[in-house]
């Protein structure tokens, strides 16, 4: 008799990440996910104990990855503001539909009311609100951005216009969400070029 495949946390992490991209919180199972990590059901069960606590650990597993994602976009652009438009783009891909989008906005409501995955949440949207406010500076520095720019205060606008482009791309439905957060962001840092 064969043994049982074994799965690392991130092939099972991985493999809930498509089938969650998928299906809504609520129409999926343990059984779904550990078909698609090629595992039976009662192997995650043994790992994680429950759907819920397999959701707070991939939240967990997100947020530590956060900063050294960041850092690593970072690295793969030339310029402070190309790495924050590729960060814009990467939030952009919560939306590449409105049913996909509709499907995030339930995992939100989970985020929002369960306290252990409210947490995770935060930590990542901190990493997140961290990352813009150090290229923002950069950019700053750079002569990219005008002397004086109050980093924070623009880092704290450049996240919600971000973010609240995702809300309003579902609402009015112009072109597809990457080029609509691009325009809203591209029309917040022009308030803030240098003077030529």
């Amino acid at each position: 008799m064969a043994r049982p495949r074994k799965a690392s946390d991130d092939e099972i992490f991985e493999a809930a990440s498509r089938v969650m991209q998928r299906l809504g919180p609520a129409e999926w199972t343990l059984a779904d996910i550990a078909a698609e990590a090629g595992l039976t059901a009662g192997a995650l069960v043994q790992r994680f104990g429950s759907k819920r606590r397999l959701q707070v650990a991939l939240l967990e597993r997100f947020a530590d990855a956060g900063p050294d994602s960041y850092r690593a976009l970072r690295a793969q652009h030339r310029s402070p503001l190309g790495a924050l438009r590729a960060y814009a783009a990467q939030v952009a891909c919560l939306a590449p539909s409105r049913e996909e989008l509709a499907h995030h906005l339930d995992y939100l409501r989970l985020d929002l009311i369960d306290t252990d995955m409210h947490a995770h949440f935060r930590r990542h949207a901190a990493a997140g609100r961290q990352f813009i406010a150090a290229v923002l500076k950069e950019a700053v520095e750079r002569g990219d951005l005008r002397k004086g720019t109050n980093v924070a205060r623009l880092a704290r606008l450049v996240d919600a216009v971000i973010t609240g482009s995702l809300f309003t791309w579902a609402a009015h439905q112009e072109g597809k969400a990457p080029a609509w957060i691009r325009r809203n962001l591209d029309d917040l840092l022009a308030a803030y070029a240098p003077e030529r």
